[in-house]
């Protein structure tokens, strides 16, 4: 059984999907290759191309696996891993601001509903 192939090009893909498949691989759900089956990509390449465009990895400054590092590349990977956990941290902080924002709107909205109808919305529980 013969299977035919639609060439794609990088716009038959959405952005979406594209950073998607790259913070799998970044998270390690996926090895390239599996994103690329799993995702029904044609080329490992074009994988490893949205990894160099939107990923957080530093390509310029890697080196081949079996090649020792110099103190420099060490560095720079580490200041790379500063970098991109300074951006989680921002990101998890702008998360927790706005769920306290919504903890207080909904204390607001369920305090006024329990005002305008006259009637319990919250439990009264008793402590232990």
């Amino acid at each position: 059984m013969k299977t035919n192939y639609v060439k794609r090009t990088q716009k038959d893909y959405s952005l979406s999907l594209k950073l998607q498949i790259v913070q799998s691989i970044e998270r390690g759900e996926f090895s390239t290759k599996q994103a690329q089956l799993s995702y029904g990509i044609q080329s490992r390449s074009t994988v490893i191309n949205w990894l160099r465009k939107y990923g957080n990895f530093d390509w310029e400054n890697q080196t081949p696996s079996n090649m020792p590092k110099t103190p420099e590349q060490k560095l720079l990977e580490l200041e790379q891993k500063v970098r991109l956990l300074k951006k989680q941290k921002a990101f998890l902080e702008k998360q927790v601001e706005q769920s306290d924002k919504k903890v207080i709107l909904f204390d607001m909205m369920i305090n006024l509903a329990e005002k305008e109808y006259n009637i319990p919305i919250r439990k009264n529980s008793k402590p232990e």
